[in-house]
């Protein structure tokens, strides 16, 4: 047996010896593919190191011991098995064959075995170069189970040393949580999978990008396509710039569709630090590939697709003009084939798409709240912006049409929460538009036409598809539970309390305090939250105890007497700001009371702190839970929403709090750290809130980052994902523990986070 095979040497039934990747690349480097040099730390080298290290019982051992569904005991066991091996010394014979190899990569094998001495060569002026080190499980990249993404990758390596440290860490990721989830999902016997590492030149790629044999949207085996961006791989792999795409037809090699898309930065080698870093670009509006180049990537897909006899997914790269071929695997197709109707009407406004779906129905125009009485079902309601006042009735329309907003408006969240088609920020709905004449709603697109129109379809996507990141749903209305209580979800990732108050309550809870109505407030909530909990349990509920701002509460019958004129009360008190102050402390304690209620009937209940600014005042927060008999355990969770940049710029410090987890609010964080009104029609027509910013996606990884080090589970519940596939992949990239999205998006973003667990 052997410790290391260079590409060259590998064989079509080697994959128990290599992993699918390299043996991939072992293939394809053989077919004379442009595949950059490379070796293979073997999993005999791996078996070597775990026997010599007496380590196979210890680890076998720990994942014996953990229930694989509770994210905190694979958590807890990745780490322990992490440690194990990273603590241990890789053998003498196998850390010297991997450096003498490393040494002479830049060195062509051929020279060496026609009797050339490759370290000489080395020492006459040949530099050891820059690899990427990359793990090849023997589950991975094959025809039926793709895997991918389970494992490590180290990119800008260089030196011995600094190679075998990354070997190691390459098996250690063996173990990611991840990893361990995935294979038991799979069915896959942890003991049975083994792990060999790719030692490959690294490419410092001017452009780079991902190619698929067949249209992954569509299932139309005759088109290619290719995403591509400029600099390093990982921005696309990502999903943190938009890429140009390509749409080839396969037999003609003709390109029959191009889309050309800004990028305004790319990934690159720092020569000084050796650090992959972001740099800002100024010809990011040209086209990425030449035309030239996009053909040639063409017939490098279809030779490959001819040998594999399959469609297959390609990475590739592009330095100093010469194309290399970095991965290939199976497609996994998701998607059923898109009908398209044509579209026909007569257009009347435009705005932004908030909630997506069409409707048909007949206009009522709203201007203030004692107008809500003409609604009838059905109806489409057209207002300057909607209220919480206003909920009970949105419930009975057909669509919404506001004059005023963003996406994370009021009216779309509500919209989008009760899977009502939503178009916001027309400037003039309520000038142009006249009641009673009859129009269709095209949420989608933020379109609504004269009469009745119709309208492209959405493309359909299936239905259960097996992941590893759980997909919760956001919920509003208790009610609309029986709708949506079918669907292929892992629980209620948010059930938000305002909506409750709002249609059921009505009335300011200080107001009910006052006429000693306080159980009216309690048994209000309760219902509504046992409603949820017996229809999915046992799946988890994530309560969010109620986030009114000022204005809001004023809307509430009472509201006047209780609530400040605040000049800003996005910013104002709201959250758990109000829970710890002394005019409102009391009704967080009915909160409590109801919460209490309800965990005495179920035990899938958990509750989340909205709109958290400091440390100090969760502490305070929870000191009054505790005085009132609520305190966390092994069947009751306590959440914090991550919405202030505060928790993203110490993210440690929220982490080490007594708490279980954190769910991203992306509304709240975009515009807090683009300094955005959400609400403002003029800066959302102008793009300024914009969930992609990269300043906004970094935010969202410190958090993800700083709470998993603490070991605490990691949500998002903002619209984000439901939006943008790219959000999705990067969330996915910096393995977000789950998502939670609204009920019209579950199947979508499935299929998105399945596509991006499958290729990374």
């Amino acid at each position: 047996m052997t410790n290391v095979l260079w590409f060259s040497e590998i064989k079509e039934n080697d994959l128990p010896k290599v992993g699918g990747k390299a043996l991939n690349l072992g293939i394809m480097y053989k077919l004379k593919f442009p595949v950059p040099p490379g070796f293979v730390v073997t999993t005999y080298a791996y078996k070597q190191f775990l026997e010599e290290n007496k380590l196979t019982r210890p680890i076998s051992r720990i994942l014996s011991n953990i229930n694989s569904n509770n994210p905190q005991e694979v958590t807890e066991a990745s780490k322990q098995i992490h440690d194990l091996i990273i603590n241990s010394e890789i053998p003498f014979e196998i850390k010297k064959d991997i450096e003498e190899s490393y040494e002479i990569l830049n060195v062509s094998p051929e020279i060496v075995k026609n009797g050339g001495n490759a370290l000489d060569i080395v020492k006459m002026g040949r530099d050891t170069p820059y690899v990427a080190v990359r793990s090849s499980a023997t589950a991975e990249d094959l025809p039926t189970a793709s895997f991918a993404g389970q494992q490590e990758t180290f990119v800008n390596v260089k030196g011995a040393k600094n190679v075998v440290e990354a070997v190691k860490k390459c098996w250690a990721s063996l173990f990611t949580p991840r990893a361990i989830f995935y294979r038991k999902k799979q069915n896959y016997k942890h003991e049975q999978v083994f792990i060999s590492v790719v030692i490959q030149q690294m490419i410092n790629s001017e452009k780079s990008g991902v190619i698929f044999t067949a249209n992954p949207a569509t299932n139309n085996k005759n088109e290619i396509i290719i995403e591509a961006g400029f600099g390093l791989g990982d921005a696309i792999v990502g999903g943190e710039i938009k890429p140009d795409h390509y749409t080839i037809d396969k037999e003609k090699l003709k390109i029959i569709n191009k889309k050309i898309n800004k990028q305004e930065w790319m990934y690159t080698r720092d020569e000084n630090t050796i650090q992959t870093i972001k740099k800002e670009i100024s010809f990011g509006n040209l086209q990425v590939l030449t035309n030239d180049e996009i053909i040639r990537l063409v017939e490098y897909a279809k030779r490959l697709e001819t040998h594999y006899q399959k469609p297959q997914d390609i990475e590739f790269a592009i330095e100093r003009n010469r194309i290399y071929i970095l991965q290939t695997r199976a497609i996994t197709t998701l998607q059923k084939e898109i009908k398209q109707e044509e579209l026909k009407g007569n257009l009347l406004l435009e705005g932004i798409p908030a909630s997506p779906g069409t409707a048909f129905g007949a206009v009522k125009i709203i201007h203030n709240i004692s107008e809500l009485s003409k609604i009838e079902k059905d109806d489409i309601l057209v207002t300057k912006m909607t209220t919480p006042s206003m909920v009970p009735t949105m419930d009975l329309c057909a669509a919404i049409i506001t004059d005023e907003g963003g996406i994370t408006a009021h009216a779309s969240i509500i919209s989008r929460e009760l899977g009502i088609p939503c178009v916001v920020g027309t400037e003039k709905a309520t000038s142009i538009l006249k009641d009673n004449i009859m129009v269709t709603v095209d949420g989608t697109n933020g379109k609504v036409y004269e009469g009745k129109t119709t309208i492209q379809q959405e493309p359909e996507y299936l239905e259960d598809v097996e992941v590893k990141t759980k997909i919760y749903m956001n919920l509003g209305e208790p009610n609309e539970i029986d709708e949506y209580k079918d669907l292929d979800i892992d629980g209620i990732g948010l059930l938000r309390l305002e909506f409750m108050i709002a249609s059921e309550i009505e009335k300011h809870p200080l107001l009910l305090i006052k006429n000693n109505e306080q159980n009216i407030y309690i048994n209000k909530i309760y219902e509504g939250i046992k409603k949820v909990a017996s229809s999915v349990y046992p799946k988890p509920v994530i309560v969010r105890f109620s986030d009114f701002k000022s204005n809001e509460y004023r809307d509430l019958e009472g509201g006047d007497e209780f609530e400040p004129e605040e000049e800003n009360p996005m910013m104002g008190l709201r959250g758990i700001s109000r829970y710890i102050s002394e005019e409102f402390k009391e009704v967080f304690n009915l909160e409590i009371q109801a919460i209490k209620k309800v965990i005495q009937e179920f035990n899938n209940i958990h509750v989340m702190l909205p709109f958290v600014r400091n440390t100090e005042e969760v502490h305070k927060c929870l000191e009054i839970m505790q005085q009132q008999g609520l305190e966390r355990n092994e069947n009751f969770k306590i959440w914090l929403m991550a919405e202030v940049p505060s928790m993203a710029l110490i993210p440690e410090s929220f982490a080490s709090l007594p708490i279980d987890g954190v769910s991203i609010g992306s509304n709240d964080l975009t515009s807090f750290v683009l300094g955005v009104d959400r609400d403002s029609t003029k800066l959302n027509k102008m793009y300024y809130f914009d969930e992609k910013n990269p300043a906004v996606l970094q935010a969202m990884k410190n958090i993800i980052i700083g709470f998993k080090k603490q070991g605490k589970t990691i949500s998002i519940c903002g619209q984000a994902p439901s939006n943008y596939e790219e959000i999705v992949r990067f969330l996915v990239k910096n393995k977000i523990n789950s998502i939670s999205v609204n009920p019209d998006a579950v199947n979508k973003v499935r299929t998105w986070v399945h596509e991006a667990e499958e290729n990374p």
